[in-house]
Parts: structure tokens; C-alpha cells; sequence
């Protein structure tokens, strides 16, 4: 039987659909990259990456390495409405990167401080994967939310630099609650309290 020139499913397939994802990804942005186009670079059928990677969402939190699915952690902290979602949200964010998990997380930050691609990957991630859950999942005013997801996003990668990659003591060692606590209040006001300089 001749050939019909797409790859045969194997571990080179695989790493040839995430090489086409990461291009995809980084060039074209989540919204923007296809299943198929995707597909076709990596000279596959689209039926193949969807057995091995399920939808667009997951075949970019493999690229990713992401060490949790998001969807379900900040649903999670979501589920419980604008009351309080600050404290969750932080408390949630500090148990994971306090974990194995933050390991791989904190490489990516690393290399998105000095390379374009990887910088474009993470900005596509917060952006495709948290900040538009948090929009969406707490119904904030859509005048509003990008810019209130986005200072909960600047809290959240400054609290990184100085816990886990610059290590600023005694931010570093500080217990989890400790940072909650001081932290968790800030995201809330941002969150749910009053914005300055936007046009009503």
C-alpha cells in the first residue's frame, strides 16, 4: 500500500506536533493558531494531534510544561464569587508554587526575563489562561476587567521575582500565611474595590 506521506503515530510525531504547536503559539498567538494549521506543519492529520493532546487548550499547556491545569485550579478558587477571592486566589497561587510544580514554573519566568519567545509564550498563557478565566469566571464589568485581571497579574509576578527568583528575604522564607495575609488584600481591592482613571 503506498504511503500517504503524514507520520506514523510515534514519539517523533509527537515532538514534531509540539515543535508546529510552539511555532504556532508564539508566532500567531492562542486564538489565532489552529488545530489545523498546526497539524499540516507538523505534517499530520488534525484527528492525530487531537489523540494525542485532546483540544487546542490542552496541546498549549503541553507546550506550556504546565505543571498544573489551571482551568481547574482557578475554578476552583473562582467557584466561591468575588467574596473573598483574593485570599483564595493567593493561597491557591503560594500552595503551587510552594510545591514541586513551581520548579518548571519558575524556569519558564527565568528564561521569559531574557528571551522574546519565551516571554511571548508566558504573556499568551497568563492572558489565554488565567486572566480571562478570572474576567469571565467572577462576571467583572467588561469595562473593567482587563485591567483589573491585569493588576492581579503584575501582584501576582512581582510576589514570584521576590519569593522564588531574586529570593528578597524576608519575603523568601516568610510562611504562606504570612503572605496571604498581607497579600490576599491587595487582590481583592483590585478584584472588587474602586478604580481610578478609567473613562466611564
Amino acid at each position: 500500500m503506498a504511503r500517504t506521506g503524514r507520520r506514523p503515530g510515534n514519539q517523533d510525531t509527537r515532538e514534531a506536533i509540539l515543535a508546529a504547536a510552539r511555532q504556532a503559539f508564539a508566532e500567531h498567538g492562542y486564538d489565532k493558531a489552529s488545530i489545523r494549521h498546526i497539524a499540516t506543519s507538523a505534517g499530520v492529520d488534525p484527528a492525530l494531534v487531537h489523540h494525542y493532546f485532546g483540544a487546542k487548550e490542552q496541546l498549549f499547556l503541553a507546550v506550556m510544561e504546565a505543571p498544573i491545569d489551571p482551568g481547574k485550579a482557578i475554578g476552583e478558587v473562582l467557584a466561591g464569587g468575588l467574596d473573598g477571592v483574593g485570599e483564595r486566589l493567593i493561597r491557591m497561587f503560594l500552595t503551587v508554587w510552594d510545591s514541586p510544580a513551581g520548579v518548571p514554573a519558575a524556569a519558564l519566568i527565568r528564561s521569559a526575563v531574557s528571551h522574546d519567545w519565551s516571554a511571548r509564550m508566558l504573556r499568551e498563557f497568563v492572558t489565554s489562561q488565567i486572566l480571562r478565566r478570572v474576567i469571565g469566571g467572577l462576571d467583572l464589568d467588561p469595562k473593567e476587567g482587563p485591567l483589573r485581571a491585569s493588576l492581579v497579574a503584575s501582584q501576582l509576578v512581582g510576589l514570584i521575582m521576590a519569593r522564588y527568583i531574586v529570593k528578597i528575604e524576608p519575603i523568601a522564607s516568610a510562611p504562606r500565611e504570612t503572605l496571604v495575609a498581607n497579600v490576599a488584600p491587595t487582590i481583592q481591592r483590585y478584584l472588587a474595590g474602586p478604580l481610578e482613571g478609567l473613562d466611564r
